[in-house]
This record gives structure tokens, sequence and C-alpha cells, in this order.
């Protein structure tokens, strides 16, 4: 089949983010303009879109599984940037906002994204396949990294409570460092292969046989899916006030913060990975949706811990037990369902009712 011309950078995918940018300076001028937080949320909403489309077009230039990758750690260097500056702003008591958050994403990323990711490519393809090799050396390395750091501290004995000693948390910090290394260098150089496409015919995407975008081209996707993340996470942080306002209207726990936090965050990688799915691109939806947790963790538990140990702050990690247990239960199920190499619809729906059960417990606990 003949590649044909495409504009890939189009006027709207730029003119989005930047709009959404100039809406952010206008509110941190006129913080009293009516009707900001509206625009807030449209300008937070057309970035996301944005960044989706440039997050193609970097990966149709670079191929897979870098592009995905480009996309997961641009969203996770951002998701860490935000909890940091909720933490130095809140202070001590921010202790268990990293936990609720890192849970949070990893929750809507096993259930959520990949739920959704099943259930539409099996309600157009019936069955679709992805390599067994990537996804089962993701789901071992994540299990491990979320056991660590979300689970141990409850377990460990030199100090009581959900949170580990400064010797633990470095030596965690550490370790989910070294984890999420080791799994980067496999899925980029060692065994790539285990990531590439598998069986996979995605001809009802008119983007895979266009010509591929110039390096200028990807270049400018690059900068400007930076520009529209960034435009993302300050746009929820400006909304945020709203969101607490209206948690405490309804009674809603304080770990509820975390799960919208990581919801708006995670937001454009969670569009495309559903649109992989739908684009018979499996392979892609995984990819970027195990390699987004694991990123999620092994970057954002480091920065905290760091950040943890020269403030002074004590740092809430270990779960309470009904969280520790819809986690298990969440990891047994991926490792179930992702097994065989082949999806269809039922496994995508049992992820959303895991889903739907985290949401409804996290409001009623």
């Amino acid at each position: 089949m003949t590649t044909r011309a495409i504009d890939h950078n189009p006027a709207w995918t730029v003119a989005m983010p930047l709009a959404s940018v100039l809406v952010l300076v206008l509110s941190w001028l006129m913080p009293a303009t009516p009707g900001l937080v509206p625009l807030l949320v449209i300008g937070l909403g057309g970035s996301v879109i944005a960044s989706v489309h440039h997050a193609e077009v970097i990966a149709h230039r670079v191929g897979e599984p870098f592009g995905t990758l480009v996309l997961a750690l641009a969203v996770t260097v951002i998701e860490v940037a935000l909890i940091v500056s909720m933490m130095l702003s809140g202070g001590e008591a921010t202790s268990a906002l990293a936990r609720d958050t890192v849970f949070a994403a990893v929750m809507i990323i096993l259930n959520g994204i990949i739920g959704l990711s099943l259930l539409a490519g099996g309600r157009r393809h019936h069955e679709q396949g992805f390599g067994v090799k990537g996804v089962t050396a993701g789901l071992a390395t994540l299990t491990v990294i979320v056991m660590f750091t979300l689970v141990l501290p409850n377990y460990t004995t030199s100090r009581t409570g959900p949170a580990f000693t400064s010797s633990q948390l470095i030596f965690i910090a550490v370790v989910t460092l070294v984890l999420f290394g080791g799994y980067t260098f496999i899925q980029t150089v060692r065994h790539r292969d285990y990531f590439l496409p598998h069986d996979e015919e995605s001809e009802d995407n008119p983007r895979e046989h266009a010509e591929p975008p110039t390096s200028r081209e990807a270049l400018a996707s690059l900068g400007m899916l930076l520009v529209a993340l960034v435009a993302v996470v300050l746009s929820a942080k400006g909304i945020s006030p709203s969101i607490e306002y209206l948690l405490d209207v309804v009674g809603a726990p304080a770990a509820t913060l975390g799960i919208l936090i990581a919801g708006i965050v995670l937001l454009p990688e969670g569009v495309a990975a559903v649109r992989a799915a739908i684009h018979n691109r499996l392979q892609t939806s995984l990819n970027l949706a195990i390699g987004s947790a694991i990123a999620s963790i092994g970057l954002t538990v480091p920065t905290v811990a760091v950040l943890s140990l020269v403030m002074g702050w004590p740092l809430a990690l270990g779960l309470d037990d009904k969280s520790t247990l819809l986690l298990v239960v969440t990891l047994f199920v991926a490792s179930l369902s992702l097994r065989t190499g082949r999806t269809n619809i039922l496994l995508g729906l049992v992820h959303i009712v895991m889903f739907a059960a985290y949401l409804f417990l996290s409001f009623v606990p």
C-alpha cells in the first residue's frame, strides 16, 4: 500500500494548547475573573486531545515502543512535579498524597484504561492479539514495585505505621529506580522485539499509511506535547480548589483527591491507549498502560522519598486493608486476563467492573 501525504500538525493542534496557556496566564493575573473555571476545564480537554495527537505523530516518526515511552515519561514527569508542588505547599499534611495518587494511578491504568481498551477493541475486532513476553515482563516488574512501595510498609517492624524508616526508604527508592531502569532497558534495547506490534492489522487507521513526519515535524510535536501536558496539569491545579470544595460538600474521603489528580493527569494516556485498541493496535495500548504504571511509581516514589528525607516530613506509603485487597485482586486478575496473548470483550468487562468497585468503595468506604 502506498503512503500518502498528510498534515501532521494542523493548526488546531497548536492553537488548543496555546489557548489553554493563555487562559492559565489570565487566571494568574486576574484570579477573580468570573467564568475562569469553565474555561480552564475546556482548555484542559482541548490540551488532552492535542497531546494525544502529538504523541501519535512522535510515535509514527520514532516507531514502537519509543513512541509510547515518550508519552508515558512526559506525563509521569509532570505528574511528579504536580505532586511535589502540592507537597511543598501543603507541608506535612500531604504526607499521604503521593501514596493516594500513585495507588489511584495504578488502579486507573490496570482496571480503567486496560479495561476500556480491551472492551473497545473487543467490541470492534472481537478478538485481539499481543506479545505475551513484553506484557509478562511488565506485570512482573509492576507487581514487585507496587508490593514493595504500597504494601510492605505495613509489615516492617522497625517502625510502626504505614511508613518506612529512613534507611528503608532509601533502599526502596533505589530498588524502585533499578527496576524502572531495567524495564526501560529491555523495552528499548535488549528485548525491544517483545514490545513490537504483534499480529496486528490497522488498515482502518489512515495515519498508519501516511508518510511519516519529518524530523522537524516530530520535534515540533515534541515541543507542543510538552506544552499541552503542562497545560493539562496546571489547568488541573487551577480547578483543584473547586474540586476540593465539591468533595467537602459531598463528604467524600480525603483520598479521593488523589484519584482526581491521577485521573486528570492520565487522561492523555488513557485516550491514546483506547484509540490504539480501537485501531487494532492492542500491543501499543498495553505498552502505554503498563509502562505508565511502572513509570508512575518508578519516578514518583524516589522523588518524594528524597523530598521527605530532606524536609524531615513523614511519608505514609502503606495502604489500608481494603485498598491492599483491591490491589492484590487487580494484579491477580491482570495476570490472568493477559496471560494468553489473546483478549476479548469479557476480559475488558471484568476490568471495568473492578474499576467501578474501586471507585465506589473509594467514595463509600
